[in-house]
């Protein structure tokens, strides 16, 4: 840092300054530090920074280990927000998602000098609460338990699968089949309490439900189920990857979408719109949900607290070619 300062002409004070953001310095003495930095290849020694300041300026990601859009996608979101917050990320990744096991991850984060940790937790755990994870260290859960005493960033859920399924009921459809995620996701769980509440909304008793487990494989198994039944006109599928097989089935059995039955999935992957036909669907803004994760979570780093604040960012209907009024 000294050398930058003499290259550049100014103090080691100023260098700092610049280094860390103050906003008390001329955009011409930012430049000339910037390049003198440049210049020198210069890195600041995050080791001597965290013992000066007391902080690694690192966050913990506990993930899934599935390589689901969902999951992914939170993940990616959080690490770009971090980052944009001047901080790094560290990724652990448990070896089940038992309660133990994610304990496990969190507490070998802590010991390499983590500043806080989000734990990615969409499957409930045995007694549904993470809370007494790490003792103090700052926490917030994504898609969390809504129980317990801890911080949670969630799309609302039952709204999204609600808006799908009366979507479909608006269009004329009598009544709404639901290919549903795996037991034990609170999504899969949630999307199926929205499906059913648009039904309930308009005295429609709803249909069996149809279990899948996220993948384009049992979608088409569900889909083929499905094909076979008189009268079944509009399906709401838990996720594209199973609204994708139950397209594929249908095909294969006869059934034209939209005109002998309509499919809206949920998550907005990014080929949605390049199905045949281009799938309607629930789009999640995995984006928020990294911003306000880190957000909530450098809040509570700051003040030394832990926090349970809850923050649920609504979903949106994007409607395709997949969905329109039922057949005569």
């Amino acid at each position: 840092m000294t050398d930058v300062a003499r290259l550049a002409g100014v103090s080691h004070q100023t260098v700092s300054r610049v280094i860390n953001g103050h906003p008390n310095v001329t955009e011409a003495t930012r430049t000339r530090v910037n390049q003198a930095i440049t210049q020198l290849g210069y890195r600041p020694n995050t080791a001597a920074r965290a013992l000066v300041t007391g902080s690694n300026r690192t966050i913990g990601i506990v993930g899934t280990g599935h390589a689901l859009h969902g999951p992914v996608s939170t993940l990616y979101s959080v690490e770009r927000a971090a980052r944009q917050a001047g901080y790094s990320v560290l990724v652990g990744v448990p070896t089940s998602l038992d309660e133990d096991a994610i304990n496990a991850c969190v507490r070998r984060l802590q010991k390499q000098g983590v500043d806080g940790v989000v734990v990615i937790a969409p499957l409930r755990t045995d007694n549904g609460d993470i809370a007494g994870l790490a003792g103090d260290l700052p926490l917030v859960a994504v898609e969390g338990s809504p129980a317990g005493e801890l911080a949670v960033v969630s799309v609302d859920q039952v709204a999204g699968a609600r808006a799908a399924t009366s979507h479909l009921l608006e269009l004329g459809h009598r009544e709404v089949w639901h290919v549903a995620g795996p037991l034990g996701w609170y999504e899969a769980a949630d999307r199926v309490s929205g499906w059913r509440m648009a039904h309930e909304d308009r005295g429609i008793d709803p249909p069996p439900i149809l279990n899948g487990d996220w993948t384009a494989k049992s979608g088409c198994a569900a889909g083929t189920v499905l094909a076979q039944i008189a009268g079944v006109t509009a399906v709401f599928a838990g996720n594209d990857s199973m609204a994708l097989g139950v397209l594929r089935a249908l095909d294969a059995a006869g059934r034209s979408v939209p005109r002998d039955v309509s499919v809206v999935g949920f998550d907005d992957v990014p080929d949605a719109e390049f199905y045949s036909p281009p799938l309607t669907t629930i789009r999640q803004e995995f984006g928020e949900v990294g911003i306000r994760s880190v957000e909530i979570l450098l809040a509570q780093i700051e003040s030394g607290t832990r926090s349970t604040r809850r923050f649920s960012i609504a979903p949106r209907l994007v409607t395709r070619a997949s969905t329109g009024a039922p057949p005569d």
